[in-house]
């Protein structure tokens, strides 16, 4: 029996909504001038947000400068099956105080979903202690499937 060709095609934005809402790990991709970096993240995503947390450093600096990056997330089961989503847009620093409050605080809840500590005593990353979101303006999926 002949192994069936992979079938590609675009995903609904609501096949893209679940699979960022199904997956928790993804990945940042951001330059600034010639140098461009990507960098694993863990996330959560709600309301057409990615909610995730770092560490204060390189990354942040870069994108002090140059708040635009792509976000994407996959699921893989095989070589010719798979999904993949792919987000462009913004990066916002939440402050805890000041304008971005209101969000900051519902970062901590959408957050905590993931972990019940985070932010918290017993928080298992202490160090990433700035929260960001990442808003989903521009939303593309793809994916390959050689199942009937």
């Amino acid at each position: 029996m002949a192994n069936k060709p992979p079938e590609f095609r675009e995903l609904t934005r609501k096949e893209c909504d679940e699979l960022l809402a199904r997956n928790h790990v993804g990945r940042i991709a951001f330059s600034y001038h010639d140098h461009v970096d990507i960098e694993p993240i863990h996330y959560q995503y709600d309301g057409g947000w990615i909610y995730g947390r770092t560490g204060d450093g390189t990354k942040l600096r870069t994108l002090a400068h140059n708040r635009w990056l792509a976000f994407e997330t996959d699921e893989v089961s095989a070589l010719f099956d798979w999904q993949s989503v792919v987000i462009k847009g913004a990066l916002y620093i939440l402050e805890k105080d000041g304008a971005s409050s209101e969000a900051h605080a519902h970062a901590v809840t959408v957050l905590r979903r993931l972990h019940p500590d985070v932010l918290g005593e017993n928080d298992p990353a202490p160090d990433r202690n700035v929260l960001f979101r990442i808003h989903a303006d521009q939303v593309t999926g793809r994916s390959s499937s050689t199942q009937d």
